[in-house]
């Protein structure tokens, strides 16, 4: 096995892991100090408007501390109408009692939900640690719920069979540097430009790597630029003690080994692997003003998953637990229903690749993604309407059958392609799947 040495000529020779191009599916889990509060304007998602609209009125719960901090705007006003002006964002702290919190049932939650792999905010840009830490008191064992909450949901998860992967806030810490972030140009503005910051999280990741031994490194927003010599050291020491381990791409530009998108923003391609993660509603922490409706809708979801791993990616899909350690149930909701479909048409899904064939919008509204397995080649057809459907696959000859047996699919092979009629389609069946692998 090779051994990588702390150099970006021998980190640039890893490559994604087989189990990475596989899994297709994981859960992000944002849960923290900010999920006390429990609130953000419901307004866009991330790349839809500019950043200083962004900023001004961030729908990220888990933002709290900064939408405090500008000092204007819905959460702010909010908070001094609900806590008052002489309440901090550390006051919120000994009310994050996470009572209820049952790591073995979050894993059961995922496991039926078809998820491969899971990854933990471990410390958000609170900086508030959800592990026991060398390197700070301000941390989930000695604060707050009293847990080590990384170690535990690690253990439940792995038991359910699952990668454990860990999210960590590599650049921006408030804890050392919190001048108010107004637009994208202050992320690495404002950031603590100290070289004791860089140490600090340069420590705490090795910290992470050694204790936990994540599947997935997922850093956030980029890494202190006093210390990006120090990453290729950072990433053999993490590829060393991880053989199949996994990063993402914020790294300065300096580095990836899959690309991310985050609800609109970000540029991702075919020929590269890639990540979409968002939440289910415009927030990743849990907010208390995105009722069941404000969140994505069932069939946008099953289309989003299929539409991502066609197309070369895996969805990260976010849950936000609330403070008492419980997933509300209308998130839990959007999981089983992910799961039942998934367990439907898991052979069109894990372990697939890229077709040659790229995913098409047809005159009629219906929508065809294709994925190959093994020389295998599977059709997903999105946006059926309710009874008789009908739809050409050009240029290709040959039989398709559905993943799920209860579909009436007829075929007929003509000069253009292969006609497939559904003459019953149901809503409840979202998008449809079938395979020529008989």
């Amino acid at each position: 096995m090779e051994r990588y040495k702390g150099n970006w000529n021998s980190v640039n020779t890893h490559t994604v892991p087989k189990w990475y191009e596989d899994c297709k599916f994981g859960i992000f889990i944002h849960w923290g100090i900010y999920s006390v509060p429990a609130f953000a304007p419901h307004t866009w998602e991330l790349g839809e408007v500019d950043s200083k609209e962004w900023f001004a009125d961030n729908p990220y719960a888990e933002w709290y501390y900064n939408s405090l901090n500008i000092g204007k705007g819905p959460t702010y006003e909010h908070h001094m109408e609900k806590y008052g002006k002489d309440f901090k964002y550390e006051d919120f702290i000994p009310m994050w009692k996470a009572e209820n919190w049952d790591p073995k049932q979050w894993a059961e939650i995922f496991k039926e939900a078809g998820a491969e792999y899971v990854v933990l905010t471990t410390k958000h840009h609170d900086g508030f640690c959800l592990f026991p830490s060398k390197y700070t008191h301000f941390n989930s064992v000695e604060m707050g719920p009293k847990r080590n909450i990384t170690g535990e949901l690690t253990e439940a998860v792995r038991d359910a069979g699952i990668r454990m992967g860990l999210y960590y806030s590599g650049l921006i810490d408030w804890q050392y540097a919190n001048d108010p972030i107004f637009e994208d140009d202050d992320l690495f503005g404002t950031a603590s430009p100290t070289f004791a910051y860089a140490d600090y999280s340069y420590n705490q990741m090795n910290e992470l790597v050694d204790d936990y031994a994540p599947s997935v490194f997922w850093n956030d927003i980029g890494w202190p630029k006093q210390s990006e010599e120090m990453m290729p050291y950072f990433l053999a020491h993490y590829y060393n003690k991880v053989p199949e381990g996994v990063v993402n791409d914020r790294f300065n530009d300096r580095y990836h080994d899959f690309l991310t998108k985050e609800y609109k923003s970000g540029s991702v391609n075919r020929k590269e692997k890639w990540e979409m993660c968002r939440g289910m509603g415009l927030s990743f922490g849990y907010n208390a003003n995105e009722d069941d409706d404000k969140l994505i809708s069932v069939p946008d979801l099953i289309s989003l998953l299929v539409g991502t791993v066609a197309n070369n990616g895996n969805l990260l899909l976010n849950i936000g637990p609330k403070a008492d350690g419980t997933i509300p149930e209308e998130q839990v909701k959007r999981l089983k229903i992910l799961g039942a479909w998934l367990k439907v048409n898991h052979d069109g899904i894990y372990g697939t690749r890229c077709s040659d064939r790229e995913s098409e919008m047809l005159e009629n509204g219906i929508e065809l993604h294709y994925t190959q397995k093994e020389g295998n080649l599977n059709v997903f057809a999105d946006h059926l309407k309710e009874g008789a459907n009908e739809f050409l696959i050009k240029g290709y000859h040959g039989q398709l059958r559905p993943f799920d047996p209860s579909v009436k699919v007829e075929t007929t092979d003509t000069e253009e392609g292969l006609l497939v009629k559904i003459p019953e389609y149901r809503k409840e069946l979202y998008v449809v799947g079938l395979t020529n692998k008989l």
